[in-house]
C-alpha cells in the first residue's frame, strides 16, 4: 500500500495535523478524526485541517475538532494550513486567499519573520455583560462570534477556566456550545486569556479566541486601544480591532512529516478502499 503523508505544525503549543487529500484519502468520519488525534492510540493533535480541496486560490479547508466535529473557523487552523501551503508550494508568494466554509481569509506570510497574517473578517457581538449562571455563581458574559461562537468572561480568576469552561461550553443559552474565554485586562494595549475549546477543552492558544477576547474588550470599552497583544499559555498573538474586521498575527512551527504507518492505516477507511 502506497503511504499517505501528513505534516504536523504547532501553533503555539495547539498542534494539528494537515492531511492533504492529494496525498492522504483518509476519509474525515467523526471515527477517524477521533482515531488519528487520539494521544495514546493515534498520533495526538489538537485537530485535523484537511485540505486544499480546490487546486487555485481559494485554498479551501476543513477543520476538524479531536472529538469529531467539524468547526466553523479556526484561527490557528488557518495559520498553519497557510505556512503548509508554502512549505508544500502551493503558494509561492507573500499573499494569497484561504477559504473555510463560504468565508475567503485573505492571509500574508512574512518570508523574513515567519508571522502569518490573517484578516479574520467582522465579528458580530450576540449580548455584552449579561448575567450568565455557572456551577450556581453568577458571571457576566459577553457572547460574539467571528465564523465560530464565543462567550467571554472578564475575570482577574483565570484559573476557572477547567471549572467553568465545560460548563459554560454545554450550557443551555448556547445550544449548538460555546468556545469560552476567561480574560483578564492587564491595561489598554493587553490581556491575558484561558481557554476552554468547543470539541476540544483546555487549550494552550487559540486565533479565534484570541480575536474574539480582544474584540470584546474594545467593543465594551475595557480597552482603549485596538492593537492588542493577547497573552495565552502557549505564548502570545498580536490582535487588531479594525472598522472593517479582526487581523490576527501569529507564529506557526513545523513539527514534522510522517507517514501512517500500516498498523493505523487499517483501521482508517480510506478512499477506494471500502
Amino acid at each position: 500500500m502506497t503511504p499517505f503523508h501528513m505534516a504536523k505544525y504547532t501553533a503555539l503549543g495547539n498542534d494539528m495535523i494537515v492531511i492533504d487529500p492529494v496525498h492522504c484519502p483518509v476519509v474525515m468520519t467523526p471515527e477517524n478524526v477521533r482515531l488519528i488525534c487520539d494521544r495514546h492510540f493515534g498520533v495526538g493533535a489538537d485537530g485535523i485541517c484537511y485540505g486544499p480541496l480546490s487546486g487555485n486560490a481559494p485554498f479551501i479547508m476543513r477543520f476538524f475538532n479531536p472529538d469529531g466535529s467539524e468547526a466553523e473557523r479556526s484561527g490557528n487552523g488557518l495559520r498553519i494550513f497557510a505556512r503548509y501551503l508554502w512549505d508544500a508550494g502551493y503558494v509561492s508568494g507573500p499573499d494569497f486567499v484561504m477559504g473555510m466554509g463560504a468565508d475567503t481569509i485573505p492571509t500574508h506570510i512574512n518570508s523574513t519573520t515567519g508571522l502569518i497574517t490573517l484578516e479574520m473578517g467582522g465579528l458580530r457581538v450576540l449580548f455584552t455583560d449579561r448575567p450568565l449562571l455557572v456551577g450556581g455563581e453568577e458571571v457576566l458574559a459577553t457572547a460574539v462570534t467571528i465564523g465560530n461562537p464565543h462567550c467571554i468572561i472578564f475575570t482577574a480568576k483565570l484559573g476557572r477556566v477547567h471549572t467553568w469552561g465545560p460548563l459554560i461550553e454545554t450550557a443551555p443559552r448556547f445550544p449548538n456550545r460555546t468556545n469560552v474565554q476567561l480574560v483578564n485586562v492587564l491595561d489598554d494595549h493587553t490581556i491575558q486569556i484561558e481557554i476552554w475549546e468547543r470539541g476540544a477543552g483546555y487549550t494552550l492558544a487559540s486565533g479565534t479566541s484570541a480575536s474574539a477576547a480582544a474584540a470584546a474588550a474594545v467593543l465594551t470599552g475595557r480597552c482603549a486601544a485596538r492593537h492588542l497583544t493577547v497573552q495565552m499559555a502557549g505564548g502570545n498573538l498580536s490582535v487588531e480591532v479594525l472598522t472593517e474586521g479582526v487581523r490576527l498575527t501569529g507564529p506557526v512551527t513545523a513539527v514534522y512529516q510522517a507517514t501512517f504507518s500500516p498498523d493505523l492505516l487499517a483501521q482508517l477507511p480510506v478512499t477506494g478502499n471500502r
